[in-house]
């Protein structure tokens, strides 16, 4: 992953999406070749040189203040994601060192006695790479398809976008995989030479059209909270919220956790969903006890 093409696209493709109409500026007929602002645009409205911006926009972020990346935030209509990464990608630009391969990522016992104890809601952790380190008991019953796809450990990135189930399980699988890629790009801009998450950027350009086409159009987005819809092969269809939550004493590390409005089909779907893993374990225990028996 080149920091230098993704600084260039990234400006490039938020250039083009605002009109001058939108940024304030006079229209000038229907002469223009494009649709969006020229870089002399931004530039005039971000109170730089055109030569100054140019050179930004080509990947060439040496020496850039913060005041001149606000300046053009502002001027580019960032939105609180898109002006972050902008940023995270001026910071990469002075990190030239390779990051090494670390130690695979683990739950402290204590987290994993957290998720334990919430017994009425699915929670996971995972990582920024979408990896899935550790869940409930419900939390493993929800994403049963997602650990039935196997990987170690599973990452929902890849069941979304190379599994065949994924489809069916995911209700609005479009609004998902744009969330996913959205998030992924996010932690490029934050950690660029993190090689794992490279290999899996790599695996899902090179084998799914839909993630390439997403991850070309440089987009950015928060995704901390919101809803999920799921079909469930057990319960039916679940409509889910979610918040993460950041393990400060783990980073990199988020503990999600789903609900469910009071009353509704979702909350008894996923109540009789609760019944039904637990049975499971139960039998499961009780075959453990009998091998052990013999």
């Amino acid at each position: 992953m080149s920091t230098q093409s993704d600084i260039r696209e990234f400006l490039a493709s938020r250039r083009a999406r605002i009109t001058p109409e939108q940024a304030g500026l006079p229209a000038y007929g229907g002469n223009r070749r494009v649709a969006g602002l020229r870089r002399e645009e931004v530039a005039m409205l971000a109170g730089v040189s055109v030569d100054y911006y140019t050179r930004l926009e080509r990947g060439n972020f040496g020496g850039v203040s913060e005041s001149v990346l606000a300046a053009i935030a502002r001027a580019l209509q960032l939105d609180d994601a898109e002006r972050e990464h902008l940023f995270d990608l001026a910071r990469a630009t002075a990190t030239v060192r390779p990051q090494r391969r670390r130690p695979a990522q683990r739950v402290r016992p204590t987290v994993q006695r957290i998720l334990d104890a919430m017994t009425d809601v699915p929670a996971f952790v995972r990582n920024n790479r979408r990896d899935l380190l550790a869940a409930n008991r419900l939390g493993y019953a929800v994403y049963s398809e997602v650990y039935a796809d196997g990987g170690t450990p599973p990452n929902t990135a890849r069941f979304l976008f190379l599994s065949p189930r994924a489809r069916t399980f995911f209700l609005d699988w479009e609004g998902a995989a744009t969330d996913v890629v959205a998030s992924l790009r996010g932690e490029v801009g934050r950690n660029p030479r993190d090689p794992e998450l490279s290999d899996l950027i790599g695996e899902l350009t090179t084998h799914s059209p839909e993630f390439a086409a997403l991850w070309a159009a440089h987009n950015v987005r928060h995704h901390i909270s919101g809803a999920k819809a799921l079909h469930h092969p057990i319960v039916g269809d679940l409509h889910l919220t979610f918040e993460s939550m950041d393990l400060p004493a783990d980073p990199g590390l988020a503990l999600i956790v789903y609900g469910t409005e009071p009353g509704s089909a979702s909350h008894d779907a996923l109540s009789m969903l609760a019944s039904w893993a637990a049975t499971q374990e139960r039998s499961t225990e009780a075959q453990d006890l009998a091998v052990q028996g013999d």
